[in-house]
């Protein structure tokens, strides 16, 4: 069923919707707010020069790149921490919206979309004040770059608390124009069950503190069996992120998870698709079916 589904995303059809000019309070748009709109369209307000790295999802089962995470990076490729110290309450829209349209565009010269596999995007929510205004330039980004909008998916951490609500009207409102969506860090922070209960999204990576040294610990692979079984009841699609040893992979293998992420299999290539290193563990296990 989730391979099933795996192919349904790569071949979902958006469609685009219309913006209304309310606010989600009701409020007509302000001077203020009309503004905040059009720094959101125009990705301005953040003057700091980005570029981006590119992590792959590996299908372990087809040997193929399921989707393609976009890191931010400093155009000189230094690392995000450096970003993300230029970052703040007046540019937050600003910033989130120049890396959208950065990992699009990027990923337009890369040809990803010709891959056929995804282009994760990461978004703050806090930085959406209306989901329709600040989707607008993802739109108009991909229109120009011919990246197909059903290629795109739209994942977050929830790092500090928000509205539930709004958070609600974002991933529905993404869905309803065919991005695809993911919760990240599944099981820290405050994505958890409440969240999922109220909103299933395609796609649901566990974190990493759950994956790491798994092999080593009883407690987390009983753990993260049950979420797996969870998920896939739900018909969610699941990512183990983190995967840097071999023991890991082979531990997760054997659980059952198809799509992992980490530095086992590469390493983020900066403004490039990485070529992917499969672990020694599949390839014996391979070996073992064909003999």
């Amino acid at each position: 069923m989730l391979r099933d589904k795996r192919i349904a995303l790569w071949t979902r059809v958006s469609s685009p919707s219309c913006h209304k000019e309310e606010l989600r309070d009701g409020r007509e748009m302000t001077l203020t707010d009309t503004e905040k709109c059009k720094a959101c369209r125009n990705g301005k307000g953040f003057e700091v020069p980005i570029s981006m790295a590119f992590h792959p999802i590996v299908s372990v089962g087809s040997g193929k790149v399921f989707a393609y995470e976009a890191l931010v990076r400093g155009q000189d490729g230094s690392g995000a921490a450096q970003v993300f110290e230029q970052v703040n309450d007046d540019n937050l829209y600003a910033f989130d919206q120049k890396c959208r349209k950065t990992a699009i565009e990027h990923a337009s010269r890369l040809d990803l979309g010709d891959t056929g596999s995804l282009l994760s995007i990461n978004f703050l929510p806090n930085a959406v004040y209306d989901p329709k205004a600040c989707i607008r330039l993802t739109l108009e980004t991909a229109k120009k770059t011919g990246f197909p909008v059903s290629q795109i998916m739209f994942e977050f951490t929830e790092v500090e608390r928000i509205s539930a609500p709004h958070l609600l009207d974002i991933l529905s409102t993404y869905r309803r124009l065919g991005f695809l969506t993911s919760i990240d860090d599944f099981g820290a922070g405050y994505a958890g069950l409440d969240l999922l209960s109220r909103f299933q999204p395609d796609v649901v990576k566990l974190d990493a503190e759950l994956t790491r040294n798994i092999d080593q610990s009883s407690v987390k692979q009983t753990i993260v069996r049950h979420v797996i079984s969870m998920l896939e009841q739900l018909g969610i699609i699941i990512v183990a992120e983190g995967i840097e040893t071999q023991g890991e992979f082979s531990c997760l293998y054997d659980l059952g998870v198809d799509l992992m992420q980490g530095w086992l299999f590469a390493k983020p290539g900066f403004e490039t698709l990485p070529d992917v290193r499969w672990p020694d563990a599949l390839r014996s296990v391979e070996e073992s079916k064909t003999a």
